[in-house]
């Protein structure tokens, strides 16, 4: 299956970093549900994505949607322009008489994932901290008017209002980093990257080639080479690979939430590695847990590389490189 190859490589990096800025504006909030959603082990603070989203409104406010997306916003630029710059580079060097088996799109794929993990580990590790600090807050526990109340008088018979402890000082992005380093070493920002690996390489396995095919479809070919698919069909395909490669490794992206938030609420498991954490899941939560979040990471993938693909193809890259020419 050929394509028409006119984009030069900062043109594919420029428009891979303006795809994953729009994408990941629009669809934050959803991704911030998902990651809260799947960190629930023993209390259910929410009992789905919408309500996870009203009451992170209703305590946070509309901007507590938006916690951790200033570390994607500003990673998100080299982690999708690597992706997509890749996978178009991995289909240009397999590419064999202007055709690419599906063993190509598949090997391209798996390398475009190999790549970003690069940026992507250390950008959702992160990304879930912040992202996952409300679920945290709400469940601390408030204090009892008896704990509350100083040694003093008895007691009335009217209960005093129930005592608001303080908040927790806010983490920042800048602070994580610091105290990870200084603790951990750069190894501390990779933590959860062999999961990530695991993650990351399956989707990009499978959402690459089924692009390809769904982007190709009806498309009359030029000679040997096949025509550039239109905006709508382009968005549309990108839609429907994310969703079906997103539900399909939801497990490891469980396992990868799991394993890269630091900070846990009462009660809940710590894990040495990916097959601890596999195992406690499935012991303490059964197996429907690795599905949490599944309809929030559909709703997440979808419209993000939808976007991403639609301004992709769009050539935002090539026009800003001619105005600058």
């Amino acid at each position: 299956m050929a394509e028409k190859q006119v984009s030069s490589l900062p043109a594919k990096l420029i428009n891979g970093g303006v795809a994953g800025l729009v994408g990941v504006t629009c669809v934050f909030p959803i991704d911030l549900a998902k990651t809260r959603l799947q960190n629930q082990q023993g209390v259910q603070v929410y009992e789905g994505m919408l309500d996870c989203l009203s009451k992170t409104v209703r305590s946070e406010g509309y901007f507590g949607c938006y916690r951790g997306a200033a570390v994607n916003l500003t990673l998100v630029t080299p982690e999708k322009a690597i992706k997509l710059a890749a996978n178009d580079v991995f289909r240009q060097k397999l590419s064999r008489d202007g055709h690419l088996p599906l063993w190509g799109e598949v090997l391209a794929g798996c390398g475009a994932g190999t790549c970003q993990v690069v940026v992507t580990t250390p950008m959702e590790m992160l990304k879930i901290q912040l992202q996952d600090a409300g679920r945290l807050a709400a469940q601390r526990p408030v204090p009892t008017p008896a704990q509350a109340a100083a040694p003093g008088p008895a007691p009335t018979l009217v209960a005093p209002p129930p005592a608001r402890p303080s908040p927790p000082p806010r983490a920042s992005a800048m602070g994580i980093t610091a105290e990870l380093l200084k603790t951990k070493g750069l190894a501390g920002l990779y933590r959860g990257a062999g999961a990530t690996l695991m993650r990351d390489v399956p989707f990009s396995m499978i959402y690459f080639p089924l692009f390809a095919n769904l982007n190709a479809l009806g498309r009359e070919k030029l000679g040997d080479v096949q025509a550039r698919a239109p905006f709508w069909q382009s968005f549309m395909a990108g839609c429907g690979a994310g969703s079906v490669a997103a539900v399909a490794v939801t497990p490891l992206d469980v396992i990868k939430t799991r394993l890269q938030t630091l900070q846990k609420g009462a009660g809940e498991d710590t894990y040495k590695g990916i097959v601890d954490c596999t195992q406690r899941i499935m012991m303490r939560e059964g197996p429907s847990a690795f599905l949490k979040g599944a309809t929030c990471r559909a709703l997440v993938i979808a419209p993000l590389f939808g976007i991403a693909q639609g301004v992709y193809f769009l050539g935002v890259g090539e026009t800003l490189l001619d105005l600058l020419g």
